[in-house]
């Protein structure tokens, strides 16, 4: 067209164009104004800011208020404006001579309408979404702030740092207030906001100008209401559950411990063993001591603990603060300092009369294990048979207890409470530390012991001469060797009895030294004298 025409050449135009200028809508522009010669009259990059008004209402000279029309952010227009359509015969005094013909080099940054709302894009959702963003809820998200013409603001990314808030009570600008309501935990959406649902004509210090449209990228991590209770979601319950966790029982669990997002900020199976505690008694984080209650061995269960009741607005560790936590809960074992063994006979012989007691010497297999079946040791597998005497603290208490009362040939499994087993310490490489054991148990040999403070004793009457018998080179003095070789030919003949399961060499050696009251190596006719607690029942 000839200079009496508006002419538009479009320098740049962008691959996305949502939105064009119409009439009616508030524009935010750079400028670069010239006369033909190039010579340059006004510019808003000198000014440091953009030229803010609205097109169609007679603010701009006619041919600005027509080359805006059709314009899309980050467009680029290069405009020539005839004296008719710019200031005419008159001019601007001082700065537009009469008739003359205007040039400007248009940069668009912003739009917006007085009608517009929020507009909200969402470009990812989560599978699984049960809970949306309501009001009065807190929540913790990232963010990138941007322009329309997407110059960077703020970012809560180079802070490494979310940004924490309530939802809905004026916290926030009224168009963020409004763009996160309905957001899933993980959601990704985009919120545009019009400026006076934003920080309207003032803008907000250096960083945000006055009028200016703004785009935030939201991520949500987080969300919760100060009045949510812990939630549990069970996994996995056994069939069988004889019983279920009360306040004041000691458990030993595996976990991983996520935020909202996935992010896993700790994991007993990392560090291969348990995690041990009791529950209910504020040893641990109040939703986990109310999610850990009436759970089964082997329950596997997630918990879901609002910040209030886990580690509230500080956080800790690797734990922001104000973070939603989930645990997902594998019970192992579980035990009361009160409980004692537990004791069930799977298989009695028809002749069950002859019961094991204290100081007998039993010969059993079994098989020991973990309550959630973990095995960790077998007789059976080593083909031999665990010997012991009962009583005598060669086994743990809670097995020597689980032993009594047990004939021959019967079969029953006995539970252990730590307490009565290997206690906090357990045994390293073998047995976790505070765990309750499982023995599956098979007696197999019982040879009847002596009463109780007997190592020996006669299988009928004493000799009245007795020292006489065993001082054989008559002496009057008895040695070890003496001594030993007499009680000896006493339990080959039947006519003595040693405790059974004990070192038969040892056991002489100490009847001796209780003999030989002087030291001396010697026993004397003075010296030896016979026990005789009970009548039929002597021992040296």
């Amino acid at each position: 067209g000839s200079d009496a025409e508006l002419q538009i050449e479009r320098r740049f135009v962008p691959d996305e164009c949502p939105r064009t200028v119409r009439s009616g809508d508030f524009v935010r522009y750079h400028y670069v104004g010239t006369f033909p010669d190039g010579q340059k009259f006004d510019s808003s990059y000198d000014r440091d800011s953009t030229f803010n008004v609205f097109v169609g209402k007679g603010q701009l000279i006619t041919g600005m208020d027509q080359a805006l029309v059709g314009m899309c952010v980050n467009e680029r227009r290069f405009v020539k404006i005839p004296p008719k359509l710019a200031y005419g015969s008159e001019g601007v005094s001082g700065v537009i001579p009469p008739n003359s013909v205007l040039h400007f080099d248009v940069l668009l940054m912003d739009i917006w309408n007085s009608e517009d709302q929020v507009q909200i894009h969402t470009y990812f959702k989560p599978p699984s979404c049960p809970r949306t963003i309501q009001v009065s809820d807190f929540v913790r998200y990232h963010y990138n702030g941007t322009f329309l013409d997407g110059t960077l603001f703020d970012s809560s990314h180079n802070r490494m740092k979310t940004y924490d808030t309530y939802v809905g009570i004026g916290w926030l600008i009224p168009g963020m207030d409004k763009g996160l309501l309905g957001m899933c935990v993980g959601e990704k959406r985009i919120i545009t906001i019009p400026p006076f649902l934003a920080y309207g004509e003032d803008g907000d210090g250096k960083d945000i100008p006055g009028q200016a449209s703004l785009v935030f990228d939201v991520a949500l991590l987080d969300l919760h209401n100060p009045k949510d209770s812990i939630s549990i979601e069970n996994k996995v319950v056994p069939e069988n559950c004889e019983r279920i966790s009360q306040s004041g029982d000691f458990l030993r669990y595996h976990y991983n411990g996520t935020l909202l997002d996935g992010t896993l900020f700790d994991s007993s199976y990392s560090r291969n063993r348990t995690f041990d505690t009791y529950i209910g008694q504020g040893y641990v984080i109040p939703g986990l001591d109310e999610g850990l209650l009436g759970v089964c061995i082997g329950e596997k269960r997630r918990i879901v603990v609002p910040p209030h009741l886990g580690y509230g607005e500080e956080g800790r560790g690797n734990i922001p603060g104000s973070a939603v936590l989930v645990f997902d809960i594998h019970v192992i074992d579980f035990h009361n300092p009160s409980d004692s063994i537990s004791i069930t006979s799977h298989y009695k012989p028809p002749d069950c009369s002859v019961l094991s007691k204290k100081g007998d010497y039993l010969k059993y297999h079994y098989n020991a294990s973990l309550l959630d079946g973990t095995l960790l040791d077998s007789t059976w597998n080593l083909g031999k048979t665990y010997n012991i005497v009962l009583g005598s603290g060669q086994v743990v208490l809670g097995m020597d207890m689980g032993l009594r009362e047990m004939c021959v040939g019967e079969k029953r499994t006995v539970i252990i409470p730590p307490h009565l087993g290997y206690g906090e310490a357990g045994v390293d490489g073998e047995v976790p530390g505070s765990a309750v054991l499982v023995f599956d148990i098979e007696l197999l040999e019982l040879v009847a012991g002596l009463p109780e403070g007997y190592m020996f004793i006669w299988n009928g009457e004493v000799s009245p001469n007795l020292f006489e018998e065993i001082d054989k080179d008559g002496n009057g003095e008895v040695l070890l060797e003496e001594f030993s070789e007499y009680i000896h030919a006493q339990v080959a003949s039947g006519k003595g009895k040693l405790a059974p399961g004990f070192d038969a060499e040892l056991v002489v050696k100490n009847m001796f030294t209780n003999q030989d009251r002087n030291g001396d190596g010697k026993v004397t006719a003075e010296e030896f004298k016979l026990k005789d607690q009970e009548a039929k029942h002597d021992e040296l």
